[in-house]
């Protein structure tokens, strides 16, 4: 990694001694003259010309304006969040807020520090939004939209590239063209968003227009958790200006927040097309990488670390074809896959083990794919292994089999799954009751002891989406058209459960599947990832013979 070339010159050895913060630059050597500065600002060509209008954008004004019509009159602050540390003065790859990303369309590793604004139109209020038609946020380019009242204007406000000939081009390794190259311009960031763009210099003051608690007063919301400054920034300015938000229904700062994460987790419970077609694409890429670790499996059965040599054919697809991962990647030969979240991932891979792969390519859009299947390495389930696998596999069928059926909740799901757990394990003699006391409301669930997760979880532009959804709406809702969920049993014999017979004892096995709910009922859209015991062995057998 290059270090920034700051220059500090022999006049720096008469100053005061620097404070912990600024002996970082103390590597650093930078010319300030001006007369360097003209000279590098000098005989550039013309930059790329900027981005096009996203596909998302028009998407992403439906949902700008379905929020404000939630919270008419106040200011909704959604931060992205910004880079974070990851070892002295070298940061993270930027992953933006998942409510950021969701409200502006921004994915990938793009603006750090930038803050969405939904700003309230004051006379917003006194109108209601056409029948059937959402209101829209005034400023945003959305064709649908231009028929109805406007409860709120959206700026994004962000950190636009600075001329070639200031200091930031060459100086700054933040925002500096020689550092993170052409960053889009006030101009490119509103054409490709649609959203009105503004200086992040520019917040504090617009955060802080028309605050108290008076009549043509605002109060203010910000997404919790999401950015330690801007929310630092909005205390701030509650304070200054003697808010007290919600006093008639004695709602808390931190209850004003929290129902904002709330609603807009709620929102993302049903997708729409442009996101249902994001998800398709994740797990398209998604099987890219689960075959190219098959094809991977004779190195991994000579290394020291085979798991990693599987982890390491996965992350190159999915960081070649999309962002990169979801989430940390799952890959448990043998005795590792009853380890729920094993992922270490540095055990060896042995001929005649069952390898668990748990992983997710997220696209730039930060969508991303779940899928798990459990793999013989030598391409043979044997006696044992196959009737593990058969008996999950009948519980993800049983599960899909029930998404299918008019007005099932999403609870229902995970329960006809267990359904097949529990019977199984009490025709092998595993149960110290019958299958049906197990399962019962008031039973042991003594069956949850080789079974201990859920079976399902919304997902998205978070690998468990919607996580602070109400559980009316999560748990108990009734399956609808655009939701999108995973099925993922298992049974789990550790090495050590002396309650198993020794056949079954280091064997784990989870089959995880993506599925979305259409008008025509439950859809799995991973079905082209082989997952019959026939099919995962043909599978393997062509991968392994190309």
């Amino acid at each position: 990694m290059k270090e920034n070339v700051h220059s500090h010159t022999d006049e720096t050895r008469n100053e005061p001694p620097q404070s912990l913060a600024q002996r970082g630059e103390n590597r650093t050597r930078q010319p300030h003259s001006q007369e360097f500065r003209t000279f590098i600002g000098e005989d550039w060509g013309p930059r790329p010309a900027g981005d096009q209008r996203m596909e998302v954008a028009d998407f992403t004004a439906l949902r700008r304006a379905k929020l404000g019509e939630r919270f008419v009159g106040e200011r909704i602050v959604i931060p992205a969040g910004d880079l974070q540390a990851r070892s002295n003065d070298t940061d993270y790859r930027f992953r933006a807020h998942s409510a950021f990303s969701y409200f502006t369309g921004l994915g990938a590793e793009h603006e750090p520090g930038a803050v969405l604004v939904l700003h309230p139109i004051l006379d917003a209020a006194d109108h209601t939004a056409a029948a059937g038609e959402p209101a829209a946020t005034h400023g945003d380019s959305c064709a649908r939209c231009d028929a109805v009242t406007p409860t709120h204007e959206a700026i994004l406000y962000f950190h636009p590239r600075a001329s070639r000939s200031s200091e930031e081009f060459y100086a700054d390794p933040r925002h500096g063209e020689f550092w993170v190259g052409a960053r889009p311009s006030a101009e490119d960031m509103s054409t490709s968003t649609g959203i009105r763009v503004k200086h992040i210099d520019s917040l504090r003051d617009d955060l802080a227009k028309d605050l108290g608690t008076g009549a043509g007063s605002v109060q203010l919301r910000v997404i919790p958790q999401s950015d330690t400054a801007t929310e630092a920034l909005v205390a701030e300015l509650r304070s200054q200006n003697g808010l007290a938000p919600h006093e008639s229904s004695g709602t808390t700062y931190e209850q004003a927040d929290a129902e904002l994460a709330e609603f807009s987790s709620e929102m993302r419970l049903i997708k729409d097309s442009w996101e249902i077609d994001q998800m398709r694409q994740a797990v398209e890429v998604t099987a890219q990488g689960f075959a190219d670790m098959i094809r991977a499996f004779p190195r991994a059965l000579s290394h020291w670390r085979g798991e990693r040599v599987l982890e390491g054919a996965f992350v190159a697809k999915a960081r070649e074809e999309g962002n990169g991962l979801g989430y940390e990647t799952i890959v448990a030969s043998g005795n590792h896959a009853n380890t729920l979240h094993w992922t270490d991932n540095d055990g060896r891979v042995r001929d005649g083990d069952l390898v668990l792969i748990d992983a997710g390519a997220e696209l730039d859009s930060l969508y991303t794919a779940d899928i798990t299947r459990t793999l013989p390495v030598n391409g043979h389930f044997s006696q044992t292994q196959r009737q593990v696998y058969q008996a999950v596999l009948d519980a993800c069928e049983a599960a899909l089999a029930k998404a299918n059926e008019p007005g099932v909740r999403f609870r229902d799901v995970h329960n006809a799954a267990m359904e097949v757990i529990a019977h199984r394990l009490d025709e092998w003699g595993l149960l110290p009751v019958s299958a049906q006391e197990s399962l019962a409301a008031d039973g042991g669930q003594y069956h949850r002891r080789w079974m201990p997760h859920g079976t399902s979880h919304h997902l998205g532009i978070d690998v468990h989406d919607c996580a602070q959804a109400r559980a009316e709406l999560y748990q108990d809702a009734i399956l609808q058209p655009g939701m999108v969920f995973t099925i993922e049993p298992g049974l789990y014999f550790r090495a050590d459960d002396m309650k198993v017979p020794e056949r079954f004892r280091g064997i784990g096995v989870r089959i995880e599947d993506d599925i979305v709910i259409t008008d025509h009922g439950a859809e799995r859209i991973s079905e082209a990832i082989p997952r019959t015991v026939e099919d995962v062995e043909a599978w393997i057998a062509k991968l392994l013979s190309e």
